[in-house]
């Protein structure tokens, strides 16, 4: 029993195994105090985001060489069998490999970043988290109406970068186009309507309609694409019902909802000090007359009854 003991441990293989798991006990150790000191003395939440991955990936990188250099002299002989194994295992996590594949092309590839809007394995939310194996998510939207988050947190497989498209939010042009629709009555004056919802428009996406200008001239110096027009635009089309305005423009893809909200409570208002003016359209039923109705009873007699209105 004592010499199997003795040759236990002074085993050269039993040594370096050894060896191999205090060197990672000791790495991890060292990751999390330097994630523990970024805590506290870097208070930007996106630096101190970016350097704790720095770290992370770093230790790791230390830690696999180590253990190579440790091994360094027993990894000839297991060359063979560590092939035909990598074989199975690379069949069996096939989707482990994919999804690694996915976060090297997402870090390199600049699919997105951390505060990025975008839509992922057919979910919709801000990036908060990139991991070796998944995206983690800030879900918006689903049960809650527009752009809002609705408080699931939810982690798609990196996989999905090569399985479905992408949709960034925010990444080269953090601006989206929207449009809102003014129904006005027929009779009104549309002159004056189609102003009062240009003025409103300058007014409150003005300022949305300038910064976007620089941002859409990078987009247009970096792809090949069209200079589209980013200043607010009125078009008009009279269907059977109503005057129809429709209200484009640019605004931040974080404030839909709440630019929206303000460009219809302006707009109304104005409307209302227009003394009947401009009049908000809706859908209406207007009966201008009745056929005569004939009812027939049981006894054969007819009674007819006209009415009109």
């Amino acid at each position: 029993m004592e010499d199997l003991a003795r040759t236990w441990l002074f085993n050269p293989t039993v040594g370096r195994v050894v060896t191999a798991l205090i060197g990672a006990l000791v790495i991890i150790a060292l990751i999390r105090i330097a994630h523990r000191a970024l805590g506290r003395y870097v208070k930007n939440a996106e630096v101190r985001y970016r350097l704790r991955k720095t770290v992370t990936f770093l230790g790791y990188l230390v830690a696999i060489v180590f253990i190579a250099g440790v091994f360094n002299e027993r990894l000839g002989q297991f060359a063979v069998a560590f092939g035909v194994a990598g074989a199975g295992i690379a069949f069996a996590l096939q989707e482990v490999i994919a999804s690694v594949a996915g976060w090297l092309a997402v870090s390199l590839g600049g699919f997105y970043s951390p505060g990025d809007r975008i839509q992922l394995g057919g979910i919709r939310g801000d990036v908060i988290d990139i991991g070796i194996l998944r995206t983690t998510l800030m879900e918006c939207g689903d049960w809650v109406g527009a752009d809002l988050y609705n408080g699931r947190i939810v982690r798609v497989a990196n996989s999905f970068v090569f399985k479905e498209p992408v949709f960034n939010y925010s990444a080269d042009f953090p601006f989206l186009w929207d449009e809102i629709m003014v129904p006005v009555k027929y009779g009104s004056d549309y002159h004056l309507a189609r102003a009062i919802i240009q003025r409103v428009a300058d007014e409150v996406v003005g300022d949305y309609a300038k910064n976007a200008e620089e941002a859409w001239r990078d987009v247009v110096r970096k792809y090949l694409i069209e200079d589209a027009a980013v200043r607010p635009r009125v078009t008009l089309i009279a269907n059977q019902n109503w005057l129809e305005f429709t209200l484009r423009f640019v605004v931040d893809f974080k404030a839909r909802r709440a630019t929206k909200d303000l460009l219809f409570t302006r707009i109304l208002e104005e409307i209302d000090k227009t003394d009947s003016k401009v009049g908000i359209a809706a859908s209406t039923l207007n009966i201008e007359k009745l056929a005569p109705l004939e009812i027939r009873v049981p006894d054969g007699l007819r009674l007819q009854r006209s009415s009109g209105v």
